[in-house]
């Protein structure tokens, strides 16, 4: 099943290149209310990848850590385990993803309802900080400076409106919540198994380097920084539906397995 799921996901990456089309308009995770909404893609988006480096780095994981515990599962609990967490995953993200979005339209109907410079800067600043926009700097000064005028206004507008569009159609493609679930079930499993990093050269336990993970991931999330695109809730979401399901089955069976 690890040769398979690698497989598949190099083949997409390969088909949209060849074909010059973005998979991830359609079958990527969109905003619940976008346009580009459907159920299928909490399903279909585990299987698309934003470039090389991205699948790389999800499917040297999956390669890593993905044949011991199908060794230990066999290839159908593995393979099931894999589904559940990255559509899991895909599903709390879906959820926050929501009340994020909602919180962005609503700033962005309150603007349009009685625009104005304090606001445009507040509302640009807040948005900007977490996803790498265009500066507006040069024009928000201007609208300070001529608030008045009808057409700074018109333009702020438009700006606010474009960054509620871009944003709310922004795709969430990537295997990477079924990966850190697999992460998660590594550590739990074999806990104490020694991995040799490669910067630095040192061996670590699992436990410790997949909780370094988990922490890395929640820091991330709460402090974005400009730029930063990575669905680090997905990831987040991962572990955790990886770590309700294998708890399940430890209750069901007496073991992870």
């Amino acid at each position: 099943m690890v040769k398979k799921i690698l497989i598949i996901n190099v083949v997409l990456l390969a088909l949209g290149s060849i074909l010059n089309f973005d998979l991830s308009a359609i079958f990527g995770v969109h905003y619940i209310f976008s346009d580009g909404f459907y159920i299928f893609q909490y399903v279909t988006y585990m299987w698309l990848h934003a470039g090389f480096g991205h699948l790389f780095s999800n499917m040297l994981a999956v390669i890593v850590f993905g044949p011991m515990l199908e060794r230990v599962w066999g290839p159908k609990r593995f393979v099931t385990f894999y589904l559940i967490t990255g559509i899991g995953a895909g599903l709390l993200f879906g959820v926050a993803d929501t009340i994020e979005k909602g919180n962005l339209k609503s700033d962005m109907e309150a603007y349009i309802s009685h625009p104005n410079p304090e606001d445009f800067y507040i509302y640009v600043h807040e948005y900007q900080s977490r996803y790498d926009m265009v500066a507006l700097g040069d024009f928000a000064d201007k609208y300070y400076d001529d608030a008045s005028n009808s057409s700074y206004i018109e333009q702020s507008v438009a700006v606010v409106n474009q960054i509620y569009e871009d944003l709310s159609n922004i795709p969430m493609v990537g295997a990477s919540g079924a990966v850190f679930g697999i992460l998660l079930a590594f550590a739990m499993l074999f806990p104490n198994t020694e991995l040799l990093l490669l910067i630095p050269p040192m061996p670590v336990k699992a436990k410790y380097l997949v909780l370094f993970y988990g922490l890395y991931e929640l820091y991330s999330e709460i402090n974005r920084s400009t730029g930063d695109n990575v669905a680090h809730l997905a990831h987040l979401s991962g572990m955790l539906i990886a770590y309700i399901l294998l708890k399940y089955w430890q209750q069901k069976r007496g073991n992870y397995y």
